[in-house]
């Protein structure tokens, strides 16, 4: 008999992580088919701090995962000039201020177009990228010292509104492997503002738009009549 799979899109909420989602599927999943281990994994994580799209796969579709992880990003937000964080984003207090500058939207359309296209982007020292076996945020909110090797990425697009300014919005569709925080600090160091990410909600990976997407709940329940009719169509 074909082993049982779905793969479900769900709207992670702010303040879960990527885990926390997967496991909380997991669980549902468990009591639907009436087992203890059930595989279940994600598409690409998404930080705490954001919103948006995560791809789950139960069963046999965790085989496909890595079909989704390749796939570009898309992400909206905001970002706020001005001043800098730790870890480029609200998980941490303002650490340096600096003058804002000029609401000029072409100097700030200039300066996103000349940040799209193949770049080398410095991850977060506040992110997950290992350390000698360490994740990088362990060490960093334990005071040590963090260096982290820069990565190649793809940046699609970048389109800004400075219509909020000194807080930016901003539509990016952008490789994987790309960090929002990253390329929000990279837009205020190269202005010379500082810049810290203030929002994040990822709105599409490949040819999945967040439309698509359901609360977790929702996404139990439809694991549940996915998992009755695969019931029906294999029983004698």
């Amino acid at each position: 008999m074909k082993p049982f799979g779905h793969t479900l899109f769900i709207d992670k909420p702010l303040d879960w992580t990527s885990f926390d989602v997967v496991n909380k599927i997991r669980y549902g999943a468990r009591d639907i088919i009436g087992v203890k281990k059930v595989k279940v994994g994600h598409a690409g994580t998404l930080d705490p701090l954001a919103s948006g799209l995560v791809i789950i796969c139960v069963g046999s579709h965790t085989k496909i995962i890595e079909g989704f992880m390749g796939l570009d990003k898309t992400y909206s937000g905001s970002f706020v000039l001005g001043a800098s964080r730790p870890s480029y984003d609200m998980e941490t207090e303002i650490d340096h201020r600096f003058e804002l500058p000029p609401n000029e939207l072409t100097l700030l359309n200039d300066m996103a177009q000349s940040m799209t296209g193949d770049m080398d982007q410095i991850p977060p020292i506040y992110s997950a990228k290992k350390i000698g076996g360490r994740k990088a945020y362990e060490l960093a909110r334990k005071g040590k010292d963090v260096e982290l090797k820069s990565s190649r990425v793809h940046i699609e697009s970048f389109v800004i509104d400075n219509s909020r300014f000194p807080e930016i919005g901003f539509e990016v569709k952008c490789s994987k492997g790309t960090y929002i925080r990253s390329l929000a600090h990279d837009f205020g160091k190269n202005l010379g503002s500082g810049a810290y990410l203030s929002s994040l909600r990822r709105v599409a990976i490949g040819p999945h738009n967040i439309d698509e997407a359901q609360s977790i709940e929702e996404g139990i329940e439809e694991l549940r009549r996915s998992y009755s009719i695969y019931q029906t169509e294999h029983s004698e």
